[in-house]
């Protein structure tokens, strides 16, 4: 069975992301160990809570030199929330440093009328990478589960893979870079679209 490593470093929501990955036919490891990340099929980082706890937590378990050699290695890695956050290079949130994988910041949303600040509910992905494989065999414009105060920013818009609106503001909702993509919402909480997006993440890894 394809075997990927959900990172433990004690940021919660493990459990519902390996229940995720299970539907979704893989057998989630969940791990900090370095050696089951560097020979697992796939890695997963999820991430909940804020930005300097989830960065500080990753280096307190000298997480940070695994996460990078997984995603330079070239093996499928999928970010989780604040685990595509902290792929970045920092956060409105917090003062901690990112991981810097991808340029640009994350921001907070920006207060209007009429909107409610987290972003918290279900919204409409509208998607920008057409042949992200995450997508394959989705309709158009998929309803997805967000929680969240912030976004990212990446300087270079190409790697955004989707995105969705709130209020007049759009917030990136994925990114995808060949072996690397992340997704701000929770596809753990997101239903039947949610656990298809899983199960497209754990056949790209099949295919590598």
């Amino acid at each position: 069975m394809t075997a990927i490593a959900v990172i433990d470093y004690d940021i919660g929501n493990l459990h519902s992301a390996c229940k995720g990955i299970e539907k979704a036919g893989a057998e989630p490891i969940i791990t900090s160990d370095p050696k089951i990340i560097a020979n697992a099929d796939g890695v997963v980082l999820p991430g909940v809570g804020a930005f300097d706890h989830c960065m500080q937590n990753l280096r307190g378990h000298n997480l940070e030199l695994p996460v990078k050699n997984a995603i330079a290695s070239g093996k499928p890695f999928l970010g989780i929330c604040v685990g595509m956050q902290i792929l970045f290079e920092g956060s409105e949130e917090g003062q901690e440093s990112g991981l810097g994988i991808i340029s640009g910041r994350v921001q907070r949303f920006k207060a209007e009328p009429q909107i409610t600040i987290p972003h918290m509910g279900w919204n409409q992905l509208n998607i920008t990478q057409p042949n992200c494989h995450l997508w394959q065999d989705l309709p158009k414009h998929p309803w997805m589960y967000f929680v969240h105060s912030y976004f990212a920013v990446p300087s270079d818009i190409s790697v955004v893979a989707a995105y969705t609106q709130h209020g007049s503001q759009n917030a990136t909702a994925a990114i995808a870079i060949n072996n690397l993509m992340a997704v701000q919402f929770h596809p753990e909480k997101s239903s039947e679209m949610g656990i298809k997006v899983l199960s497209n993440f754990v056949d790209f890894v099949r295919q590598q």
